[in-house]
Order: C-alpha cells, then sequence, then structure tokens
C-alpha cells in the first residue's frame, strides 16, 4: 500500500518524468509466454496442414468408435455379429484414407484437368442408377450402387464433382473477366441436371445439399448478390416443394410443426431422439452404456448417431464434438484466405461450407429445430460412401494447405516437416499463372491505360540570381576552352536527354502495369 501512494505523490509532483517513463516501461515489459508460443505456432507455415491432419484423425477415430457402440445391437438382430456393421464401416474408411492420400499427392493443374470428366461421369452414374435392375430401391429412394455386400450411393461422388468443376470454371472465368453470363451458362444449367436427377431417386437431403454447394460456388466466386439471392430463392422453393410431394416427408414436416400430433407415428424418431440426450446429462451414461441403441430409437447408428453420442458422452463430449467441427470451420476457412491459387480458395471454401452445412442439418433435426432429412453426420454417422468421399475432399483441403506461400516456400527451402517425411508427400509447385492468363493481364494492361494526360502551359519561371557555387571560375585558356566546349556539348544534347528521361518514364509505367495488371 504504502508503494502505490509513494507512487502517486510522484506522479502528481512530476508528471512529464511518469509519461516519458511510461513508453520505457510499456517496451520493456515483458509479453506473456504462452500467447507468444500460441502466435508464433499460429504463424507457422505448415500450422493449416498439421491443423487439418489432426482434426481429421480425431474425427475419423470418434467416428469408428461411436459406430461400433451404437451398431452393435442393430448388427446382431440383422447379420447375427456385433461387429458386421463396423466392418464395413472400417473397410470404407480404409478406403476414404486411400483416397485421402490419393488427394493429398495430386498436383493442382492434373486435378482441374480431370475436374470436367470427373462431373460427366457422376451424372452418368446418376442416370444408371434409375434405372430399375441396376439400382437399388431403399427406403423409398432408388439411389444405391450395391456390389459384393457393398453399398455406393453416387450423389455423394456427384457433390465433389460439382464442387471441384465448379471451383475450375468460376476461378478460370474470373481471370478471364468474363460477363455474368458467361460464367453462370455453363454452371447453373449443368447443376440443375444434376439436381434433378437427385430428385428423381428421390432423395431430399442430398438435393439440399447440392444445393448448398451451388450456392458457395456462386457467393464465394463473387457474383452479384441478386444471383445469389435468386439462386438461394430457388433451392428453398425447391426444398419446400419436395417436403411436400411425398406423404412420409409431409407427415414429417407436420410431426416437427406438432410433436404431439403423431409421437408413436411419424414423430416417433425425433422424439426418442431428443429422450436419448436428457438421458445423457451432463457427463453421460458411459461409452457402450446407452439404452436408445436398444431399439428404443431407430437407425442409431447412422441418422440420428449424434443422440447416441448425447447419452454416452453427456454434453460434454457432445459440445466436445461441435467443437472440433467449429475448429475443422477456422481451419478450413484460413486455408482459403491463406491461399494463392484462385481455384484452391474457391474449392476449399465451399467444401468448409458444405461440411458444416451437413452437421448443421443433421444437429438441427436431432435437437428439434430442424424436421429429418436423414442427412448423415460427416465422418461420425455409420456411411460408407458418405465417409469416404469425406476424406476424399478433407484430402483436397490438405492438398491446398500445402501450397499456401508460406509451406511451400518453407518445404522447397529445405524445412525438414515430420509430417511430409512420414507420408513421404512430394514438393508443391507453387502458383504461377499460365502464360495464357500472363499474356491476357498484359494485354489488358496496355490496352486498360488511363489515356495521355494533355501537357498544359506553365507559365516562365522566373531566373534566379546564380550562386557562389554556379559562377564560372577563371581559369588559364586552354582550360576554359574545354570547359566551353564540354558545355556547348551539354547544351546541344539537352533536348535528347529530356527525351530519354520521358521514354524511361513511359517504360517504366508500362512494366509496373504489366505487373499490377
Amino acid at each position: 500500500m504504502s508503494n502505490i501512494l509513494t507512487r502517486l505523490r510522484n506522479r502528481r509532483a512530476n508528471p512529464a518524468a511518469d509519461d516519458s517513463a511510461q513508453p520505457a516501461a510499456a517496451v520493456t515489459a515483458p509479453v506473456r509466454g504462452p500467447r507468444t508460443r500460441f502466435g508464433a505456432w499460429l504463424g507457422r507455415p505448415m500450422t493449416s496442414f498439421h491443423l487439418i491432419i489432426a482434426i481429421t484423425a480425431l474425427l475419423t477415430t470418434m467416428g469408428l468408435t461411436m459406430v461400433l457402440s451404437a451398431s452393435g445391437v442393430y448388427s446382431y438382430d440383422t447379420d447375427g455379429s456385433p461387429w458386421a456393421v463396423f466392418g464395413r464401416q472400417a473397410a470404407w474408411t480404409i478406403v476414404g484414407l486411400f483416397a485421402f492420400y490419393v488427394a493429398l499427392r495430386m498436383p493442382v493443374q492434373l486435378m482441374r484437368k480431370l475436374a470436367f470428366s470427373g462431373f460427366a461421369l457422376s451424372v452418368m452414374l446418376l442416370i444408371l442408377v434409375l434405372v430399375p435392375g441396376i439400382g437399388t430401391l431403399s427406403n423409398g429412394s432408388r439411389s444405391w450402387f450395391i456390389v459384393a455386400g457393398f453399398s455406393m450411393q453416387p450423389s455423394e461422388l456427384a457433390k465433389i464433382a460439382l464442387a471441384v468443376w465448379g471451383a475450375h470454371l468460376l476461378a478460370a472465368r474470373r481471370m478471364e473477366q468474363a460477363s455474368l453470363r458467361e460464367m453462370l451458362i455453363p454452371l447453373v444449367p449443368a447443376a440443375v441436371i444434376a439436381l434433378a436427377l437427385v430428385v428423381a431417386q428421390p432423395d431430399l437431403g442430398q438435393t439440399m445439399s447440392m444445393g448448398v454447394i451451388l450456392l458457395g460456388l456462386l457467393w464465394y466466386a463473387g457474383l452479384p448478390l441478386r444471383v445469389f439471392l435468386s439462386s438461394l430463392g430457388a433451392v428453398i422453393a425447391s426444398g419446400a416443394i419436395l417436403a411436400v410431394a411425398e406423404g412420409y416427408r409431409s407427415a414429417r414436416v407436420q410431426s416437427w410443426l406438432n410433436p404431439a400430433a403423431d409421437a408413436q407415428g411419424s414423430g416417433y424418431q425425433a422424439r426418442q431422439a431428443r429422450f436419448a440426450l436428457a438421458n445423457g446429462g451432463i457427463f453421460g451414461d458411459g461409452l457402450g452404456q446407452g439404452s436408445a441403441k436398444w431399439n428404443y430409437l431407430p437407425n442409431a447408428h447412422n441418422d440420428f448417431i449424434f443422440a447416441i453420442v448425447g447419452e454416452e458422452l453427456g454434453f460434454v463430449g457432445a459440445a466436445g464434438l461441435l467443437c472440433l467441427f467449429g475448429l475443422f470451420a477456422y481451419t478450413g476457412m484460413r486455408i482459403a484466405r491463406r491461399s494463392a491459387d484462385p481455384f484452391l480458395r474457391l474449392l476449399t471454401a465451399t467444401a468448409t461450407l458444405w461440411i458444416l452445412s451437413q452437421v448443421f442439418i443433421n444437429v438441427g433435426y436431432v435437437v428439434g429445430l430442424l424436421p429429418v432429412t436423414g442427412l448423415q453426420l460427416p465422418l461420425i454417422s455409420a456411411g460408407g460412401t458418405s465417409t469416404a468421399t469425406t476424406l476424399l475432399m478433407i484430402g483436397i483441403m490438405a492438398n491446398a494447405a500445402r501450397h499456401e506461400p508460406e509451406a511451400v516456400a518453407a518445404l522447397r527451402a529445405g524445412r525438414d516437416d515430420r509430417v511430409n517425411r512420414v507420408l513421404r508427400l512430394p514438393l508443391p509447385a507453387p502458383y504461377v499463372p499460365t502464360r495464357t492468363e500472363a499474356l491476357r493481364d498484359r494485354l489488358r494492361s496496355r490496352s486498360g491505360r488511363p489515356p495521355a494526360r494533355v501537357e498544359q502551359k506553365q507559365p516562365p519561371k522566373r531566373a534566379r540570381a546564380p550562386r557562389a557555387a554556379d559562377r564560372p571560375v577563371r581559369r588559364s585558356g586552354s582550360a576554359g576552352a574545354k570547359q566551353a566546349a564540354a558545355g556547348g556539348k551539354q547544351a546541344a544534347a539537352g533536348g535528347r536527354y529530356g527525351a530519354g528521361q520521358r521514354k524511361q518514364g513511359r517504360r517504366a509505367r508500362t512494366l509496373e502495369g504489366q505487373r499490377y495488371g
């Protein structure tokens, strides 16, 4: 206390000295260690890559654990073994990890070359799945291929193909400064065709997911707001029409609006999910100790696995899972913001929005905020094709993280990174615009150069008195003659020097326009 009073007396007696001492104290004051270390870690070149790898590993591990816990009773009832669903999920996870590794090593230019071919192939698969005898009808939707006991959903592949091809198309057209019609005509009709094929199955959840991908591409490409709003209105109207077109969908909507209307019918599943969440409490009943999976909650291992997470792990486990997805959102947007390639920037932002929209829809209808749509929780729900395609998409995002300018510079400078060394990844190539883009930018900079300004006549400057340093010095005859001859040459070349200076200025302006476009 005495020290505080002494400081106050000194401040009143000599305020100037106290003010001058404050900046020095602020400069010499040490910064907190943990905050500095955390900021330094975030500023490292490979932080985005390490984050996306760690989050994917945690989500995949948690998903396999919860599928094993939630599917044991269902697997024993249907296949006679409690490991059947988990075995299929583990097999599809291995396929997804292989796809993740392939996408991680794939060059960006090769990815862009295969974009349209992949989208065309996915549209062909969407057509084939509608053919009776080829596609399998399940739960009122013909959207599955079943080969050797493994089911595959082609609409999951179509979502990735649409995202990659749309990002490639919009990034190329933005570089060309194409008109609005040229940017919309190839993309929107093709997306409408894919959406119509998914609606014909019918599959409301996949239709909403593809609509979110299309809206994300249009939004992050920087198209006018009226285009985005009109597309958003079309997607909402289509979803509303599909929701009431079929009897079971309209029953789900009615049970969502009035949960007590049909508690033992269309509203039974959603009601049991909320009961499971309520039974979990704060810390849950323990892993594997939940009761909802004992045929009280249908599809507990698939669409409603978040209810099992809340029942067995409690509010703490459910909140931790949501925090993981929030960290995934931060990492995805960080990669998009730090990417120099417009294609990777647009693709990463759209993929992040797509995965988060699925999380929002799934958790929303489990807790009762949205009507049931049947959309799975990424990397957590039991769904082989969904898990494999999500891992493939995250592999593309991890590839984009390695192509951040700082990461490319660090890796190509020989900086040792343990994850890259273990995975034996090649060195990423820096983003360099193609020759066509560079030539187009150069021509655009020349044609778009502002017109030359008309030089106005300025009033003549007053002649100033010569200074002492400018006055001629008397010398001998020969020295004076040489100086006079040199002065004459300089006076004769005075016009040429000014012209050369103007030419040099034009050339500098031209080079500057080429560099900044």
